[in-house]
C-alpha cells in the first residue's frame, strides 16, 4: 500500500530584471563596486562613493550611466559606462567601465544580459562601438567576452594620479 505524499507548496522565486539605476540604489551600487574592486585586487573604493556616483549618474549633466540587476530590491550586479570619443575613428564610443555580478549569481546569465543591455544603450546613444578592459589574469572574464563576440586588443593601461 502506498501512502500519498502531501504536496509541498512551491513558492516561485522572486524574478530579477535589468533596469536603470535609481538614486535609491546608490548605497547598494557602492557595495557592489567595493566587492568588484576587492575581486580585482584594486584599492578600496572611496568612503563617499555613493555621493560621488550620485553627481555622475543623476546630476544635471550626467557623465555616466548605470544598469542594475534587481531581484526584489536586492541588487545582484551592475554595469556602468560613459561616452568617449575616438580620434582614430572620428566617432563616439561607449566605455564600459564596470560589469560585475556578485559571486553567488555568476553563471545565471546576468553578465551577458548586462552586456547586451549596455550594447543596446550604446546604440541608442549613437555610439560606434563599446570598449572596455579586464585584468589579464581574469581568464573567466576573457572567455566570457570572447564568447560574447568581443575582440581583444593587447594594450597596457596607464594611470597618472593628479
Amino acid at each position: 500500500m502506498s501512502v500519498a505524499t502531501p504536496a509541498i507548496p512551491v513558492t516561485p522565486a522572486v524574478p530579477a530584471a535589468i533596469r536603470p539605476a535609481a538614486p535609491a540604489d546608490l548605497p547598494a551600487i557602492a557595495r557592489l563596486c567595493a566587492a568588484h574592486a576587492a575581486f580585482e585586487g584594486a584599492a578600496p573604493v572611496p568612503a563617499d562613493l555613493a555621493s560621488r556616483l550620485e553627481r555622475a549618474l543623476f546630476g544635471p549633466n550626467p557623465r555616466a550611466w548605470c544598469l542594475v540587476v534587481d531581484r526584489g530590491g536586492e541588487l545582484l550586479g551592475y554595469a556602468s559606462w560613459s561616452r568617449e570619443f575616438s580620434t582614430w575613428q572620428g566617432a563616439d564610443h561607449v566605455h564600459l567601465d564596470c560589469l560585475f555580478v556578485a559571486e553567488p549569481h555568476r553563471g545565471e546569465g546576468w553578465g551577458r544580459a548586462l552586456l547586451d543591455a549596455v550594447k543596446d544603450a550604446a546604440e541608442a546613444q549613437g555610439a560606434a562601438e563599446v570598449q572596455w578592459q579586464t585584468p589579464d589574469w581574469n581568464t573567466d572574464a576573457i572567455r566570457f567576452y570572447h564568447r560574447a563576440g568581443a575582440l581583444g586588443r593587447p594594450k597596457v593601461r596607464f594611470s597618472l594620479p593628479l
